[in-house]
């Protein structure tokens, strides 16, 4: 099943953010871009090089428009103690969504079954709440923030101009193709 261009499924989550327990719905995630960032645990090691990764580009996500939610199977309780515990993770300034059930993660189809973890998920998602992109990585494989700000920049520029298509390797003021009759072939 591809996830593009579906909705958000519903759910209720509590996050650790700025300092304080806040509850987070799939209602959070509309009327803005956002970002849902699966990671497999707190405590590790790939996981707190990806967070703070994002967490040293968060600003420039902002200047878009664009909210970063990670999600992890662990407790927001968990995130709270990794948060006070870790230079690394204590940059970070966007929710960080508990979800110990897995409900959240299971909507996104990045569950691991046999061991209660999520997979490495990126979900980029327009402010109708329906998902532009998606990345799924191996456990052993880290993303990089600079890339995904690339993505998201093609995703919100396509979405603002209709038409218009971004090859590969755009960058923003580059230029941009006009799928027609007229091209086919020609690239």
């Amino acid at each position: 099943m591809s996830y593009i261009n579906s909705e958000v499924k519903p759910f209720k989550a509590t996050a650790f953010h700025a300092g304080k327990f806040i509850d987070v719905t799939e209602a959070d995630l509309k009327g803005k871009w956002s970002v849902v960032f699966f990671y497999p645990a707190d405590f590790t090691f790939v996981c707190p090089t990806e967070l703070g990764d994002l967490a040293d580009n968060y600003a420039e996500f902002k200047k878009l428009g664009v909210e970063i939610y990670s999600v992890s199977t662990d407790t927001h309780f968990t995130h709270k103690a990794w948060h006070d515990t870790s230079d690394t993770i204590k940059k970070i300034a966007y929710p960080m969504i508990g979800d110990p059930t897995g409900a959240i993660t299971r909507n996104f189809g990045v569950y691991i079954e046999e061991a209660g973890l999520a997979d490495r998920g990126t979900f980029v998602i327009d402010p109708q709440g329906k998902i532009q992109i998606v990345e799924i990585n191996a456990g052993g494989i880290g993303r990089d923030a600079l890339e995904l700000l690339r993505k998201v920049k093609a995703a919100q520029y396509v979405a603002s101009h209709p038409g218009e298509v971004c090859p590969a390797k755009w960058k923003e003021g580059e230029a941009t193709l006009a799928p027609s009759l007229d091209l086919v072939g020609k690239i």
